[in-house]
């Protein structure tokens, strides 16, 4: 583990604690790592502009993998953009009008785009998206890229909103991201793949890398590293993909990890 180069993280359910904070312990083992020459990734389904304010005081020492990796970014320098066509957002969205319980989301570079301004939504979408704009019609706004295309579940994602999107994974990447959030984006666009774009330009292997997720948007990413760590909250599915376990994002599993890192000790196999 002391050749680690790389550590990417997804954010919810894994670095952050269940109520979104990220712990004061993070800050300080952060330092050491970029003391110690190691690149960092916030890897989220959030966006881009949420992730700078969750990061404010690192936004320019963090690589951002936004929108389950497709808008990566370094310094305001645009690394790698996976937008989806349009049109099939369109037929996305004109579905979803049939599933009850769901709000609809178009992530765009540029911003997010919601139709509802019902209160519980917006609670619920201003965790994770700091621009946003309500619309009165989205299959109307089309000065932007779309990078994915989200609902907002209130019935719960996997039993109701994705069975109904779950045919599209032949072409599209259909993601539940939580309990609450599904995911749709363009079939290369994924967190993993982000992570191949990263280690290319850095030039890290899978052996120098660190990952860290919870859910099935970090499937992929989990796949690319060899020290892959599901958190002790993570999904079972994830669990059985990666090769440790952290311990929960409420007991600050990740940095717990970061911290042996740093200080250069074994890891404890699962």
């Amino acid at each position: 583990m002391s050749d680690i180069k790389l550590v990417a993280t997804d954010m919810d359910g894994t670095l952050l604690n269940s109520k979104h904070e990220i712990s004061d312990s993070f800050l300080p083992v952060f330092r050491k790592l970029k003391d110690q020459g190691i690149i960092f990734v916030a890897a989220s389904g959030r966006q881009y502009y949420n992730l700078l304010k969750t990061l404010d005081e690192i936004k320019d020492e963090v690589i951002f993998a936004a929108e389950n990796g497709s808008y990566v970014v370094f310094q305001d320098e645009e690394i790698h953009v996976q937008a989806m066509d349009q049109q099939i957002v369109r037929e996305l969205i004109i579905k979803a009008r049939n599933i009850g319980g769901t709000y609809a989301v178009i992530c765009g570079k540029k911003k997010a785009y919601v139709e509802s301004a019902e209160p519980e939504f917006i609670d619920h979408l201003k965790l994770y998206f700091e621009r946003y704009e309500i619309v009165d019609d989205l299959l109307k706004v089309e000065d932007d890229q779309f990078l994915k295309f989200t609902l907002c579940d209130l019935a719960g994602s996997e039993g109701n909103s994705y069975p109904h999107y779950k045919h599209l994974q032949d072409t599209l990447q259909v993601k539940v991201s939580g309990p609450i959030w599904l995911d749709i984006s363009h079939k290369e666009a994924n967190k993993g793949k982000a992570m191949e774009v990263l280690q290319a330009k850095f030039s890290v292997s899978f052996e120098q890398t660190m990952v860290f997720g919870d859910y099935f948007n970090d499937l992929e990413m989990l796949q690319k590293g060899y020290y892959s760590y599901a958190m002790a909250n993570a999904h079972a599915d994830i669990k059985s993909v990666a090769r440790f376990i952290a311990k929960s994002n409420d007991e600050n599993g990740v940095v717990e990890i970061l911290s042996t890192l740093v200080d250069n000790s074994i890891v404890a196999d699962k």
